[in-house]
């Protein structure tokens, strides 16, 4: 296949598809590449292009099963992928001196990642700043015993792809048993919402792994992810991680801790819940 029919394929693809959570209110193509770096423990001085290729657009075609909505930043970075893959192939072209042309078809890629990351370093650093006063409050000490005790680790906020992973190794524990011959649940994302909304304000904190257990349907556990999704995205919810790999915890915003349950969300937030009752028949398929 040419990698012009493979870059209309992939067009074609997401123009035809119905999804339901945006993306690109989370994270782009190039946070997924970082992650796939990171994960991966890769040099990003020299990617192995072929390898990162295949792993993103194996990610995408997760995405597309979980009608996420594919932005067309992460189809144009594919063919972007694709493009640099096949260049990697072709033999060095000569230079008037005879000497082979040595540019690397991946130094555009690098820089642009470099430069992602230094912003969203910094980006970081800044949202962690301004945090400090408003849901972590600095602790005085009142005496030199308790000043000199390491703080405890404030939990990371868990990256989107990060939580894809964690979805995936729930349907390999969840029996596949449960993907064959069931009856759809007929639980909308907006239901769904609510009732994480009730075990958090019950519980407090909940392990993600909890909120999918062995038996529910594969129906199901799509709308429970999605439901977690929509609940991140409108900011009601703080999805964490103390440790990397580690156990990934749901914590109610500060704000909706202190509207308690009778007052779950608010105008805004129940407007968009509202509009997501309009087309959950395109949620699974």
């Amino acid at each position: 296949m040419s990698l012009d029919t493979m870059q209309s394929n992939l067009f074609s693809d997401a123009l035809e598809q119905s999804y339901r959570v945006q993306i690109e209110e989370f994270e782009g193509p190039l946070d997924l590449l970082l992650h796939l770096i990171k994960k991966n423990e890769l040099d990003i001085y020299n990617i192995p292009i072929a390898a990162i290729t295949r792993q993103y657009l194996e990610y995408m075609e997760l995405m597309k099963e979980l009608n996420l909505d594919i932005a067309g930043e992460f189809l144009v970075m594919a063919a972007t992928l694709l493009q640099i893959k096949s260049r990697m192939l072709l033999p060095a072209t000569q230079e008037e001196d005879g000497e082979a042309e040595v540019e690397d078809p991946r130094a555009e890629l690098v820089r642009r990642l470099l430069e992602y990351q230094r912003y969203r370093d910094a980006s970081q650093l800044l949202s962690a700043r301004n945090l400090l006063g408003r849901d972590v409050f600095a602790r005085s000490f009142d005496s030199p015993e308790l000043a000199a005790m390491e703080p405890q680790e404030e939990p990371a906020d868990v990256e989107l792809f990060e939580l894809i992973e964690a979805f995936q190794r729930v349907l390999a524990r969840v029996s596949v048993d449960t993907f064959h011959d069931v009856v759809a649940d007929g639980i909308s994302i907006a239901d769904r919402i609510g009732e994480v909304l009730s075990v958090l304000h019950a519980e407090k904190t909940v392990c993600f792994d909890a909120l999918f257990t062995v038996g529910m349907t594969r129906d199901l556990l799509v709308v429970t992810f999605l439901s977690i999704l929509e609940l991140a995205k409108m900011k009601l919810i703080r999805v964490t991680q103390v440790e990397s790999l580690g156990s990934i915890w749901l914590t109610l915003s500060a704000d909706q801790q202190e509207a308690g349950p009778e007052q779950q969300g608010g105008e805004q937030e129940v407007g968009d819940l509202n509009s997501l009752e309009t087309a959950e028949d395109a949620v699974v398929g």
